[in-house]
């Protein structure tokens, strides 16, 4: 049985907030990260994207950054953004919506005119990002405790 449910750019607050419910469902309930280093300085100048239901209930987000926001996670390169805080709450998983996730996060990225997006993938999730086209690089490394991989897909 599928849920029927759409991806947006978060456009107002209210969005915003639904965006920052599933990343706590997700993050600091789920895997125990840490509250105040999930939300950082980065969420005012993202952008957000968001699979909502149709009756409203918020299923997944991720966030791109971009220019300067991104420099210091894509080694530099202005045409690079980065994709980061996608989480797609438990009910929600299998239904296709972190892979619509992504592919929004990349059509804004297009649309801003970037050549590739770059991503901190968690190991578990390293087959998920490589079947979108995502190539791993450089070493696993810890980030919130958890081990990660650099990836990137050129655009």
């Amino acid at each position: 049985m599928s849920t029927p449910y759409t991806v947006r750019v978060a456009e107002d607050p209210a969005d915003r907030e639904a965006c920052f419910a599933v990343r706590k469902e997700v993050f600091v309930v789920e895997q125990g990260v840490a509250e105040d280093i999930e939300y950082d300085a980065y969420d005012r100048v993202a952008v957000h994207v968001l699979a909502i239901r149709e009756d409203g209930v918020p299923l997944g987000t991720g966030r791109l950054l971009h220019g300067d926001a991104a420099a210091g996670k894509t080694g530099g390169d202005p045409a690079v953004g980065s994709l980061g805080r996608l989480a797609v709450s438990r009910e929600a998983r299998g239904l296709g919506v972190g892979a619509a996730l992504v592919r929004a996060i990349e059509d804004v990225a297009r649309a801003r005119g970037l050549a590739a997006v770059d991503l901190h993938a968690q190991t578990h999730a390293l087959g998920f990002y490589e079947r979108l086209g995502y190539a791993a690089y450089g070493p696993e490394f810890p980030d919130a405790g958890i081990p990660h991989r650099a990836m990137r897909r050129a655009l």
